[in-house]
């Protein structure tokens, strides 16, 4: 394939294990049926978010200005406060379409100052 592409293979092999929702270190007794059911066991009908593996945080940008990310705990979001928008992480998985980001801010600083 490319060349240098031992950075990606790292971040396929993160984006693998926050995808597995962990099952590998919580679930070893489980082993071989991995795969098979996955719904459950992934975390998703505990009522707790799952939070953001942190090792991922170091590959993610914003997909909008490309700029780094910052993880906010409270509110289990990828927070770019230059944007003032955070995207939500649903089940370890970062939903990073600008869409289903939500504001942060009020209001922009540039708008509001002169509206017709």
């Amino acid at each position: 394939m490319l060349g240098g592409g031992g950075g990606r293979r790292a971040a396929a092999a993160v984006l693998r294990r926050a995808a597995a929702g962990g099952r590998a270190a919580s679930g070893e007794g489980q082993g071989q049926g991995q795969d098979s059911d996955p719904v459950q066991g992934s975390g998703s009908g505990s009522g707790r978010p799952q939070p953001l593996e942190p090792s991922l945080l170091r590959f993610l940008v914003c997909p909008l200005s490309k700029r780094p990310l910052r993880y906010e705990e409270a509110t289990n979001e990828l927070i770019n406060e230059e944007l003032g928008i955070a995207y939500p992480i649903i089940d370890g998985i970062p939903n990073m379409i600008p869409e289903a980001a939500r504001t942060t801010r009020k209001k922009p600083p540039a708008e509001g100052s002169k509206q017709p």
